[in-house]
Parts: C-alpha cells; sequence; structure tokens
C-alpha cells in the first residue's frame, strides 16, 4: 500500500505545481481526490499507458472536470505522457486545458460544465453490455455536482439496465465553490436517496487507502445493479491551510504558501 500512498503524495504536489505555476484554481478539488486516483490509477483500473486506447480497457470520467490537475498528474505518473508536458497546463494553444480534456492522452471524455459525466458513464456502461465486454466503467463526481438533476435521471437509466459495470464515486467534502453543500442544496440522506433508486451503494474513508481498494473490488457490491461509492474526504486534504477552506475552491497559492504546503507534504 505504501506505493499507493506515495502516488497520491506525488499526484498533490504535481498538482499543486501546475496550479501555482498557471495561477489557475481549484486545487481544493485536486487535493480532495488526490488517494480515490491514487488508487484507481494504481490498484484499480485496467489500463495499458503504452495503449491508451486500448479497446478492453477500463473507462475513467471525471466528472467534475475543473479537478483536472490531479487527473493530468495522475497520468504523468503512470507515464501515460512525459511528465514535463504537466509545465504546458493551461498554456496558450495546449491540450492540457483547464477543465479536463480529452486531447489529453488517456482522458476518456472532456467536462467542465456539472452534471454530464454519469450520463455519459452510463452511456458506455451500457455500450459494453451489448457488446458483451468485460471492462468497467468509472466515474468520479462531486457533491455539488448532485445539485444537477441529469445525475439523477442517469441513475434511473442506469438501475432500470442493471448496470453493474458502472461505478460511480461521490467525492463527499461537503464544500463547493462558494459555501457548503448543506446551505447551498443538500444532498442528505444521501445513502437512502440512491437505494432508492436501484443502486448498490458503499461508505469509505476517501482518503483511506486499504478502504477504497476494498470497496472497489467487484465481490463488495451487489449483483445487477449499478454500484455507488460514497468517498467522504476533506476538500484540500494534505496541506493544512487549504483543508476545509472553501476559498481554496478558486485562489491559488503565493510562492510563499506553495513553499509551505511543499514542506507539509514531503514530511507528512
Amino acid at each position: 500500500m505504501k506505493e499507493i500512498q506515495a502516488l497520491a503524495k506525488v499526484i498533490r504536489i504535481s498538482s499543486l505545481r501546475m496550479v501555482h505555476r498557471a495561477k489557475a484554481s481549484h486545487i481544493g478539488s485536486a487535493l480532495s481526490i488526490s488517494d480515490i486516483l491514487a488508487v484507481l490509477y494504481g490498484r484499480i483500473l485496467n489500463v495499458d499507458p503504452s495503449r491508451a486506447d486500448w479497446d478492453d480497457r477500463d473507462r475513467f470520467i471525471l466528472s467534475k472536470g475543473h479537478a483536472c490537475v490531479a487527473v493530468y498528474s495522475a497520468l504523468a505518473a503512470r507515464r501515460f505522457f512525459p511528465e514535463s508536458q504537466l509545465e504546458n497546463y493551461a498554456t496558450d494553444n495546449s491540450s492540457m486545458m483547464m477543465h479536463i480534456s480529452h486531447k489529453v492522452i488517456g482522458v476518456e471524455f472532456s467536462t467542465g460544465s456539472l452534471g454530464h459525466g454519469l450520463s455519459f458513464g452510463v452511456g458506455k456502461a451500457l455500450a459494453a453490455k451489448k457488446m458483451g465486454k468485460k471492462w468497467r466503467t468509472f466515474v468520479l463526481l462531486s457533491d455539488g455536482e448532485l445539485g444537477e438533476g441529469a445525475n439523477w435521471e442517469a441513475m434511473m437509466f442506469a438501475s432500470h439496465h442493471h448496470l453493474d459495470n458502472l461505478i460511480a464515486v461521490i467525492d463527499y467534502n461537503k464544500l463547493q465553490s462558494l459555501t457548503t453543500v448543506e446551505k447551498t442544496l443538500g444532498v442528505e440522506p444521501l445513502a437512502d436517496k440512491i437505494k432508492a433508486f436501484g443502486w448498490s451503494v458503499q461508505e469509505v474513508d476517501g482518503h483511506d487507502c486499504v478502504a477504497l481498494c476494498n470497496a472497489f473490488k467487484i465481490e463488495s457490491w451487489e449483483g445487477g445493479k449499478p454500484c455507488l461509492l460514497i468517498a467522504h474526504t476533506t476538500k484540500g486534504k494534505g496541506v493544512s491551510f487549504m483543508e476545509n477552506r472553501v476559498e481554496w475552491h478558486y485562489k491559488s497559492p503565493s510562492d510563499d504558501q506553495l513553499l509551505l504546503a511543499m514542506q507539509e507534504l514531503e514530511n507528512a
């Protein structure tokens, strides 16, 4: 498990450098999902960096496309492309845009406007069923994104078609762009609501790599149902002055803040 935790640290450090270099936003969201991505790209996803478009690969879709630096960092760490390409993030004419882009090797789908990733993932999972394929589709959503009605339509469709090859993960950090999810549009009781839509549901500490690995195992889910993992996370995880602070949804670190953040991550 140490290699997974090391990958999560690499994702966090690379994400911070990219956001600082570009004076971009959404670092809090990227740090929130770093452990989930480390488990997926380090242990769970059946992908091959040397054949990014291999037909039988698992599909991963980042529905919360604003947290793209974490996925770009994970892909570079898995050597889908050279790490030096991360330096092109948010520069003129770069394919490495500030919301995730399918023009980057290893990215399945571009997202930006929220609420689209799950519907796309449902389509992929249904296609796999129709074609008799064994690959699975994973979709990572934000909690604030659940205010978009398209997600609930996708959930109804997925359970109607018994898409047990679909695994959705909710990055449940309880904050969104300007305040808490609860103050914006509350989602509780979240697990009960999604179970009522016909899904198999688990809840886990989204920073516990062992628990995440166990949760993603096929045998841990109810057969014949789409799967949803509620991952309880901390926005800004790993950097003390960013954790649970809503301003880090949009803010980028200064030179001094980057240095302090790096020291914390290196010493963790």
